[in-house]
């Protein structure tokens, strides 16, 4: 099978500034991956590269098998920003912003079928929003309008989900909501990387952590390894804003 996301050497510099320095991992399939770090060291300018969004200086991203430039089949890739405002533009329902995660799936002009209308309704309740599928994105708190983007994505059957802190200032109860819903779609198959600064409710979903540090990856393995190594830290790999990173032991800290 082939594996759905590849990272060999990868290097990012913005504006004359090395921001990813190097960077090897894969995730394979049916893999949920997080991506943790302090600010600064790099997390979402490494997720961006991977969508394109940010040019990869060095180094090679793979999608599916096809470097990154030649890649084409978007439709198998969906992607969650950090906090995206959907209270702007043109008022759009719940059902109706989760809908427009199926344009890539469809051909152009032709209306959407009943199947794919139930896909957009399962992907609403799938976030617990199935209560609110009619109502405007404009009324939603900002977590809920998280949920939206999260629907969005998956009503169009990605077989790769790469979301960039997506629990970030949201409630709890949308924090397990969106975990719970990607959860869903890696149990049908998909793989996923989420960028997240602490596991919280992701926790039961994490196959693997890599840990960035200054822009280099400082751990790459299972997240109970990583925990053993940060007891004292009350169960949170990162509690300030100062950069700490849990204790290592040599071979975790040599880890690439």
């Amino acid at each position: 099978m082939t594996t759905p996301l590849s990272l060999d050497g990868v290097g990012v510099v913005l504006d004359g500034r090395p921001i990813v320095r190097d960077v090897t991992f894969e995730v394979g399939p049916s893999q949920v991956v997080a991506v943790l770090g302090a600010n600064g060291s790099g997390k979402s300018t490494l997720l961006k590269a991977l969508v394109g969004l940010n040019p990869v200086s060095r180094g090679t991203v793979s999608l599916f098998g096809t470097p990154l430039p030649r890649f084409h089949a978007w439709e198998r890739v969906g992607y969650v920003p950090q906090r995206s405002n959907l209270s702007t533009g043109v008022p759009a329902t719940v059902r109706e912003v989760v809908a427009s995660g199926r344009i890539a799936r469809r051909r152009p002009f032709w209306p959407m079928s009943r199947p794919e209308f139930e896909l957009v309704d399962a992907a609403v309740d799938l976030v617990g929003l199935g209560g609110r599928a009619g109502h405007s994105v404009t009324t939603l708190s900002g977590g809920q309008q998280q949920r939206v983007l999260v629907a969005r994505t998956l009503a169009g059957e990605p077989d790769l989900l790469l979301l960039d802190e997506p629990n970030a200032g949201v409630d709890h109860a949308s924090q397990v909501a969106i975990a719970e819903a990607l959860g869903g779609r890696a149990g049908a198959g998909a793989s996923v990387v989420v960028v997240l600064h602490e596991l919280g409710p992701f926790t039961p979903l994490i196959d693997r952590v890599v840990v960035l540090r200054e822009g280099r990856v400082s751990y790459d393995g299972p997240p109970d390894e990583l925990a053993e190594n940060a007891a004292h830290a009350h169960h949170h790999l990162f509690h300030d804003d100062e950069g700490w990173l849990p204790p290592m032991q040599a071979p975790l800290e040599g880890g690439r």
